[in-house]
């Protein structure tokens, strides 16, 4: 019974509860998802004095370096979906911050504000329950915290058709 409630819940729209990810005893970010009709939802919220980088980091840091040598890249974030639910299309994320310091040949872009949106459109493959893992960096100016999450969740067998409230028009393609 209680599965079941969980299952409309989540298809209905809710958040999945927050994945912590902490540095000792500091919380630096947490991770939630939702299926919103057709698109698999992604929300990381970030905690003040904290920064965690975009999808595509790497991709824009090469493109910037354009063949010369860096000091290092920031880790991107990595999201995998599995276990019933495959990526359908591109992802999208909230428009990232450029963080980039180009005297040192440091580029990166990310995410300091409050919250992050990473979005695709899924199709369903099993029964679930659907896997979200989630690796990446979370850093402060002083120390970097490696990022290796999951999420899980049931899947219902319907409504991967019912309209979402998801708006891509305030995210950017992740290149």
């Amino acid at each position: 019974m209680i599965a079941t409630l969980l299952t409309f819940l989540l298809i209905a729209g809710e958040w999945t509860a927050p994945v912590e990810v902490r540095f000792q005893e500091d919380l630096c970010l947490t991770y939630k998802a939702k299926l919103d009709g057709p698109f698999m939802v992604v929300q990381a919220t970030i905690e003040p004095g904290w920064h965690t980088f975009s999808m595509d980091n790497k991709t824009r840091a090469e493109e910037k370096l354009a063949g010369k040598k860096s000091l290092g890249i920031d880790r991107p974030t990595e999201i995998v979906l599995s276990a019933g639910l495959d990526a359908a299309g591109p992802w999208y994320q909230s428009p990232p911050k450029d963080f980039s310091k180009p005297e040192l040949r440091w580029f990166s872009w990310g995410f300091d504000e409050r919250q992050a949106l990473f979005v695709t459109k899924v199709h369903r493959s099993g029964a679930g329950p659907a896997q979200i893992a989630i690796r990446g960096q979370a850093c402060t100016q002083t120390i970097c915290k490696n990022i290796d999450v999951a999420i899980s969740f049931p899947l219902a067998k319907a409504n991967a058709g019912a309209a979402s409230e998801t708006n891509l028009r305030d995210l950017v393609p992740v290149r």
